[in-house]
């Protein structure tokens, strides 16, 4: 079954799913745990429609392809287009609803292209490279500041973030990628890892929560 993007009641969104923009280094904790330099502005990269799968009921792991890393993030849906670097008002009315994402990548696989200074699509951008959660209302959040991100596997927890910790906040980074490239209703923003990410295994048990908003869990099939 087709993903299709959805809020936390079961009411269908019955926008396209789109592009699914996302960036790199936006925790400097998450940064240093890699080994990678901060950034001095915003690194991006999109997975496309065809990485988005349905978070909920569980998800597969590429076979075969080395290590598979887990990175929780806060995810925002669009619902209106933005380009040309849009004030706040605009990007808050265009902000559709807030879920939670896993950016999968192939750690090994992404570390082989660096080491030959390729792009690393293939690590980031494969088929279920991304499951999304269901949707909570975007005016059901009230500070874009305090947004908490948390993931615990097997009962441990493993990512505990918050939006206040970003180097470049959520409305800047959509204002910032709006700037380069438009968004249009469907597509996605994921707005960066907190530390802690590593390895999945199969038939490891997930949950993801943005706190006081919405929790979901999920296993590795």
């Amino acid at each position: 079954m087709s993903y299709q993007h959805q809020y936390v009641d079961g009411t269908r969104i019955h926008f396209p799913v789109g592009k699914l923009v996302c960036v790199g280094r936006n925790y400097a904790e998450h940064a240093k745990e890699l080994n990678n330099p901060v950034p001095s502005e915003p690194l991006l990269f999109i997975k496309p429609a065809t990485a988005a799968v349905a978070l909920e009921g569980g998800f597969a792991l590429p076979q075969e392809r080395g290590s598979v890393h887990y990175e929780a993030e806060i995810a925002v849906l669009i619902g209106k287009p933005l380009s040309t670097r849009p004030n706040d008002e605009e990007i808050r009315d265009a902000i559709s609803g807030f879920g939670v994402a896993l950016d999968l990548t192939l750690r090994d696989v992404q570390s082989r292209l660096k080491d030959k200074g390729h792009p690393w699509e293939i690590a980031k951008a494969f088929d279920g490279a991304c499951p999304l959660s269901p949707f909570v209302p975007g005016d059901a959040v009230e500070d874009l500041a305090d947004i908490g991100v948390r993931l615990s596997i097997n009962g441990e927890l493993r990512q505990d973030g918050n939006s206040r910790d970003m180097l470049t906040p959520i409305l800047e980074l959509i204002r910032y990628i709006s700037g380069h490239f438009s968004l249009q209703p469907g597509d996605v923003v994921l707005t960066g890892t907190p530390a802690g990410v590593g390895a999945l295994a199969s038939g490891d048990h997930l949950v993801v929560e943005l706190p006081e908003l919405c929790r979901f869990e999920s296993r590795v099939l």
